[in-house]
């Protein structure tokens, strides 16, 4: 039940800001729970499918994902993501405590480049060959490092997609939701064939995570923008030093 209740109050900051916050969850499940952090990482990438599911939804409603270039990012991604899952298992713990908050540290880093110097470009012509290489590559890339290390890797796709794709912020982010469900699916069952995905701890992790970014979400308009930036760029941030200590 501690746990339900911890991952209710994450679910409320993390609704807040409007982030993913998988390395949060990891950081937390490894340091206050003790779980083993390959298991910490299967099973907090497992449940950002079912997490990302109502994001996805809202954006779509709104006219922020391009369908076709989600799908095909998602795609490769979902395959990387089950490659990487797969090499996770080759990595020692030890290492892995380090190698993932270093991947929390470098997100912040494109969360503060996204946030505050990244501008919008034109948009690109979708039918160029050259701009759906780059659209599976970048699945492919985004989904090794989800899978390799457990995280979203939202700030990933959504750098990719403005740098890569030309997509406005506003497409980049509803774009990259999409992204995410097809990215843990493929992680998720990499993880869960090599053992490190606890069932019981994921429905505890979605109670705790989903009711508490419900509830927070309703929050998200008192708050200013400066905080809502600051959030974004603290959460990896401060879970990375988590992680680390």
């Amino acid at each position: 039940m501690s746990i339900v209740f911890i991952m209710f109050l994450l679910g409320l900051l993390l609704g807040f800001v409007g982030a993913g916050g998988a390395g949060f969850v990891i950081a937390l499940l490894t340091m206050l729970f003790h779980i083993p952090i390959h298991t910490a990482l299967g099973t907090s990438l497992a449940g950002m499918a079912f997490t990302s599911l109502s994001g996805t939804y809202s954006h779509f409603r709104e006219g922020n994902i391009k369908l076709k270039i989600g799908l095909t990012v998602g795609c490769f991604a979902a395959a990387g993501s089950f490659v990487g899952a797969k090499l996770t298992s080759l990595i020692p713990s030890s290492s892995l405590h380090y190698m993932t908050a270093g991947m929390l540290f470098l997100s912040a880093i494109l969360i503060l480049i996204r946030l505050f110097f990244l501008k919008e470009k034109e948009a690109a012509q979708e039918t160029n060959l050259a701009f759906w290489i780059k659209a599976c590559l970048l699945g492919i890339v985004a989904g090794v490092l989800s899978g390799t290390f457990g995280i979203g890797s939202a700030p990933f796709i959504q750098i990719g997609l403005m740098m890569m794709l030309n997509l406005s912020i506003r497409h980049s982010v509803g774009t990259t939701m999409l992204v995410i469900i097809p990215l843990s699916l493929g992680g998720g069952v990499g993880y869960i064939s090599e053992g490190f995905v606890d069932y019981v701890l994921l429905v505890k992790i979605l109670i705790g995570t989903m009711c508490g970014a419900y509830v927070g979400a309703k929050f998200t308009n008192v708050l200013p923008k400066v905080v809502l930036k600051s959030g974004l760029f603290l959460t990896p941030a401060v879970s990375g030093f988590i992680l680390l200590f």
